[in-house]
């Protein structure tokens, strides 16, 4: 068997809409490419910052356009002050993690439950211990857990913050990470954090799972004195960000494919969803897991003794890494649906079966 890889963050290269970004790109050369070929304001093309800020209702000069979600995070950590505090959930997305500790971060952790962060944990952290920078959430299809946020929990978490902003001097910020809720492809939307604080929070989000990673198209919402800030850090760390992938994806935007091609996308991950659920059901029946309604990971707890490491050298099967690439817990492994076939889904989870019992 040829291997099977549920490692990859991103989402399978046949369901790229790659002849429509072909179409989006010549299009906005044609109409502005001298402009799109120089170099440009740090904050980003300003088509794309203004019509997010249409879409969040705000200004677009609180609008950064970023190279990615992890961009977004590194400058954050940058404008808050290296050496800071954030708290992070646990278990946390390595690549993430490995942005804020390397950008001079102090991480302080909370654990994510089927209901996402515990809050009475955070609520003993900010009492108790610590004044962090921020909190660092992905309440959405948490990466790697898949777990939602539930709403009230939502609300608790904008309230606790206010709460000790209201008395304390030092301010804290939410950071909240969007990058996977535009996948959802079971139930009802839930509010943002940005909505319930009223916009007053930090929010980031990338078209990397909803229309191609590689274009490296993220953004940031910042207050006005921050995204100032932004702007200029990320120019002068990059000169010019990369307009023409900005370009087509405002393109692909203002010509309406975008909600078609998301609309094909959360039928295709659905359809990977089921594939991976049957699939452990048949193979790994004594495995738990919950099942997403969105995003592309599913966080699987094998039986106890089960060390995720060995399975992976005898498998011929790559997860993201084994679960303690995430967490101290040997059993659990992240699996990303979002990249593989149902075919190759299927015949992965039957190589992990077959391991086991090497």
């Amino acid at each position: 068997m040829e291997e099977v890889c549920f490692a990859q963050d991103g989402i399978d290269p046949d369901l790229l809409p790659l002849e429509e970004l072909a179409d989006c790109a010549a299009t906005v050369l044609a109409a502005d490419g001298k402009r799109i070929l120089s170099y440009g304001p740090g904050a980003g093309y300003t088509p794309l910052r203004e019509l997010i800020g249409e879409w969040f209702r705000v200004h677009p000069g609180r609008v950064v356009i970023t190279n990615g979600s992890l961009h977004a995070l590194w400058l954050l950590v940058r404008l808050f002050r290296p050496g800071a505090t954030v708290v992070a959930e646990y278990p946390v997305h390595d690549r993430a993690e490995r942005v804020l500790l390397d950008a001079g971060a102090v991480l302080a952790s909370v654990e994510v439950d089927r209901d996402g962060l515990v809050v009475d944990q955070l609520r003993q952290q900010l009492t108790e211990y610590l004044r962090p920078s921020f909190v660092y959430t992905v309440p959405t299809f948490h990466n790697p857990t898949g777990a939602v946020m539930s709403e009230p929990r939502r609300r608790a978490i904008v309230e606790l913050v206010a709460e000790h902003n209201r008395i304390q001097p030092d301010k804290i910020a939410i950071v909240e990470n969007d990058c996977y809720a535009l996948t959802r492809f079971d139930g009802e939307r839930l509010p943002t954090l940005f909505d319930a604080s009223g916009g007053t929070t930090v929010y980031l989000s990338s078209f990397s799972a909803t229309v191609a990673p590689g274009l490296r198209v993220g953004w940031l919402i910042l207050p006005d004195d921050l995204a100032a800030r932004a702007g200029e850090l990320a120019g002068s760390t990059s000169i010019t960000p990369v307009q023409l992938g900005q370009a087509a994806v405002f393109e692909l935007i203002r010509r309406g494919s975008f909600e078609s091609n998301l609309m094909q996308l959360r039928y295709a991950l659905r359809l990977r969803r089921d594939s991976m659920v049957a699939a452990l059901g048949a193979y790994l029946p004594d495995a738990l897991w919950t099942t997403p309604a969105g995003g592309i990971f599913m966080w699987i707890e094998l039986p106890p003794g089960t060390d995720s490491r060995t399975l992976v050298q005898k498998s011929g099967v790559r997860f993201a890494e084994p679960g303690t690439s995430f967490s101290s817990t040997a059993n659990r492994v992240r699996l990303s649906f979002g990249a593989v076939s149902p075919a190759e889904i299927v015949a992965g989870l039957e190589a992990l079966a077959a391991a086991r019992e090497l």
